[in-house]
Order: C-alpha cells, then structure tokens, then sequence
C-alpha cells in the first residue's frame, strides 16, 4: 500500500510587532513656533524586508514625516514600525505578495498611531497618516523594477 507524504500547510503567524525606531526632531524651535504661515507636509514611506533565519522574517514599515515653513523645518520625524513574522510552505511565487503586502498591511496600523502620538507629544496637532493601499504600491514597484531592469538591458 502506497502512502503519500503529508502536505505541508502553510503557516502564517506574527510572532510580534515593535517599534523599531523613533526619533523627532525641531531644528528651528522655538522661533518657528511663532510662524504664523500655514506649514507644508512630505511624506515619505519604505518597506523593508530582512530573512532572520529559515522562514522567519523581519518586515518593517519607515515613515519620514516632515514640516516645512519657509524652507525651514517646524518639525522631522522618522519611525519604524517592525514585525517578526513565521512565514513557511508558501509557494516562491507568493512569499513576496506576502512580504510587500500582508506584513505592512498589518504593521502599518501600528506606525500610524505611533507617529500621531509622538507629533501630538511635541506640542503639534497629530499627522494622521492616510491609509495606504499595499496592494497598489507592491504592483508600481514591481513596474519599477520591469521598467529598470528594459532600460538597463536596452544600454
């Protein structure tokens, strides 16, 4: 009698969420505190993704927050939202789906509040980061990549 091996289910647990890093800076404080001119917002965001040991990964989150008034800044805060995830028995052409947009998509909740609450500790109103489509932004860095990789091959 023929036996055939057991399938491997596919595992997909967090193992846990943290804050990575934090820091904010008020270069121009106090005198840019007395600005009466509407300050300007950028937004910068990354993801990250680093292979802890076999099947354990390590995806973060990266939110540059800046303010700017006048060409100066009111206030700079860059956080990393980071969490360890147990990702096995997925298929090669899933695991990055997976990393670019399940794992941020859970960590990104997290980073939100965390930059709201440290803007809001500095004596500002909270930034409320907008939701993010992970699903969007994976597919345009995937059409980067294609698009770098004809303009390199067409030198």
């Amino acid at each position: 009698m023929a036996t055939t091996p057991p399938t491997q289910e596919p595992v997909f647990q967090i193992q846990r969420i943290y804050l990575k890093e934090l820091s904010l800076e008020q270069p121009n404080s106090p005198a840019i505190l007395l600005e009466t001119e509407q300050p300007t917002l950028d937004i910068q965001l990354n993801i990250a993704t680093l292979a802890v040991v076999e099947g354990v990964y390590e995806i973060s989150v990266t939110a540059t927050v800046q303010t700017l008034t006048k060409d100066k800044t009111v206030f700079l805060v860059e956080a990393t939202q980071a969490g360890i995830f147990e990702i096995r028995n997925v298929a090669p052409d899933q695991l990055d789906p997976i990393m670019g947009i399940a794992c941020p998509q859970i960590i990104y909740p997290y980073l939100r509040s965390n930059i709201a609450d440290i803007i809001n500790r500095a004596g500002f109103p909270p930034v409320h980061l907008s939701e993010i489509n992970f699903q969007v932004m994976y597919e345009q860095q995937l059409q980067q990549k294609a698009a770098a990789a004809n303009n390199t091959g067409n030198n």
